[in-house]
């Protein structure tokens, strides 16, 4: 029976190993640089780019080289510039979308040693049974919420899928609320992406070091 058959059977996937397979890698920093310019596009369009102080802004240099708009047409013009922004979240959505299809690939046909869904049920079984309990309960908890990130990430690709085709679809125009959804969505993202900073680098000093490098590398032998 080989190792990974042997931790099917058991209550504890823990190994001697922490491996991370070339695609999971793949997609973490792919993913990483997908969220972080969807994040930058909301940024910039409610900082930078925010609609009056925009408008203002055009308005008082163009005033400058003798060109003078209208209110209107400054608001039109100013319009125009943040659909430019809106149009690269709506890529990096698409980027998003496929990045997760292809998580979602790897989880049912990827390696069996490697699926969350086994990992979450073998802790659970561990936690059950009493063994390395304080143990299970963490790395249970850590890998529910890297579940629960992942249907945040489905809802927001179905929400922001509807929001991009809302104008060709009469019923989703009429349905607010799935903006909100989007919306909040994001906020859960942010969430979470502190919440793994801060448990990767409390492991990098205590129990997990080097789980960074691992990530880039694939890690081995412990």
């Amino acid at each position: 029976m080989t190792p990974s058959e042997k931790a099917g059977t058991s209550a504890a996937p823990i190994t001697e190993k922490r491996v991370y397979t070339s695609s999971l890698r793949f997609w973490h920093w792919a993913n990483a640089l997908v969220i972080t310019g969807s994040l930058f596009t909301v940024l910039i369009n409610s900082t930078v780019l925010k609609g009056w102080p925009l408008q203002q802004f055009i308005q008082d240099e163009l005033k400058k080289s003798g060109t003078t708009l209208s209110e209107d047409q400054a608001r039109s013009l100013s319009h125009g510039i943040r659909d430019q922004v809106w149009d690269y979240h709506v890529y990096f959505g698409y980027a998003l979308i496929a990045l997760l299809l292809f998580r979602l690939a790897a989880e049912f046909f990827g390696l069996t040693d490697q699926k969350l869904t086994r990992k979450i049920a073998a802790y659970y079984q561990q936690y059950k049974s009493g063994q390395n309990k304080l143990v299970a309960r963490g790395e249970l908890f850590a890998k529910s919420l890297y579940a629960s990130f992942y249907l945040i990430l489905i809802v927001m690709a179905i929400t922001g899928l509807c929001l991009v085709f809302e104008d060709d679809i009469p019923a989703l125009h009429k349905m607010h609320f799935i903006r909100e959804i989007h919306e909040f969505s994001m906020y859960l993202v942010l969430a979470f992406i502190t919440l793994h900073i801060v448990g990767v680098f409390l492991a990098e000093r205590k129990d997990k070091p080097g789980i960074v490098s691992d990530m880039i590398n694939g890690g081995g032998e412990k």
